[in-house]
């Protein structure tokens, strides 16, 4: 049974926030506190289903139990307790989910960077479908993506891409798809038929906010140069790509996607302020290593992750060991949804577990 004060509290900040909205606020104090009793109204209709069905269930077991209760009656609670309990141990889970800590970052907007690992042209190639996957995923989801920076590959797709995808909770459904991803196919180019396997890296950072990193000016070295590749005329008139490195941690960010260098010295700062977060929650991470090995992967880069099979049409992921036959419907991001939410629940479990041991 679930602990009644954790309930009580859900119930009474419900009201406290119906109460503060009800009142003049200021208009982000408003949206910050609509988006927090949209989320907590549906867990407290749950709570008050799941009080209902026990003050139900402790109705008939006192009229199985009392020696007074007539025989019919009595055979009538007991047939209806089966469904009454069934129904009872359902709201429960759902509400030992609700109960979880939340990951701070699951609402926030994604910086999504996919790289063509081993396999040359083909990796890259793999690295383009990965992005038009995350990015119909997205467009699902009334998310919107936009590219931050793009290196083509000499065949098509790309040798690396960084894209924003902006949308509530894309960092809660996207946060597991980090690690390498490995395909198997025939290439175009091979003549003999023969399969080969190439991968790409993908890394999902939840997008830093100026409060979360602070940059000392000091510690940046600023570069100014010519923009390279395809634009025309443009491109070698004004020196409007940007290279910051950040001294300290040595990440370096280099940005020439717009034409206006204060628009790619924005970009590169925001890349940077996330790559610098994700750095520091890296560290954390390992830090708490041990207790998370038995979770849906590290978060590690290097860990493969997922395997797409073209001969078979077969998708497996790793980590939880499901292989799912569609991979056309995956790749066109309609049924990667399967997948993740497969990998959502699996992590709850895990968590539910680690509460259950403490």
């Amino acid at each position: 049974m679930l602990p009644d004060q954790k309930l009580n509290a859900l119930v009474v900040r419900q009201a406290a926030l119906e109460s503060e909205l009800a009142s003049p606020l200021p208009p982000e104090t408003f949206v910050k506190l609509s988006r927090e009793f949209a989320e907590l109204s549906p867990v407290v209709d749950v709570v008050k289903s799941y009080r209902e069905i026990q003050r139900e269930l402790d109705g008939l077991v006192t009229l199985i139990d009392d020696p007074a209760t007539d025989p019919e009656m009595r055979s009538i609670a007991q047939s209806e307790k089966p469904e009454l309990e069934a129904r009872c141990s359902v709201l429960e889970e759902e509400l030992r989910v609700a109960l979880l800590p939340k990951d701070a970052m699951d609402d926030r907007n994604v910086i999504l960077e996919i790289r063509a690992g081993t396999g040359g042209d083909e990796a890259a190639l793999f690295a383009g479908n990965l992005f038009r996957m995350y990015e119909r995923y997205a467009a699902n989801h009334g998310w919107k993506t936009e590219i931050v920076s793009a290196s083509d590959g000499a065949m098509g797709g790309y040798k690396e891409i960084v894209a924003e995808i902006k949308g509530r909770g894309a960092f809660a459904k996207l946060k597991f798809e980090s690690g390498v991803h490995r395909v198997q196919r025939v290439p175009d180019t091979e003549a003999s038929g023969r399969i080969h396997t190439s991968a790409a890296t993908v890394a999902v950072l939840p997008e830093a906010q100026d409060v979360d990193v602070s940059i000392n000016d000091a510690d940046l070295k600023i570069d100014t140069m010519r923009s390279s590749g395809a634009g025309g005329q443009h491109v070698n008139k004004t020196e409007s790509a940007i290279r910051v490195t950040h001294i300290p941690s040595g990440i370096v960010v280099m940005m020439q996607e717009d034409r206006s260098q204060h628009r790619n010295r924005a970009k590169a700062m925001a890349v940077l302020r996330t790559r610098l977060y994700d750095f520091e929650r890296q560290k954390q991470d390992a830090a708490r290593a041990a207790e998370r090995r038995g979770q849906v992967g590290t978060g590690d880069r290097s860990e493969r992750i997922r395997t797409y099979n073209y001969p078979q049409a077969r998708v497996t992921d790793h980590r939880i060991n499901l292989t799912l036959y569609k991979l056309p419907q995956i790749l066109e991001g309609e049924a990667l949804g399967e997948i993740i939410d497969a990998l959502v629940t699996h992590h709850q479990a895990e968590l539910l577990a680690a509460e259950e041991v403490h």
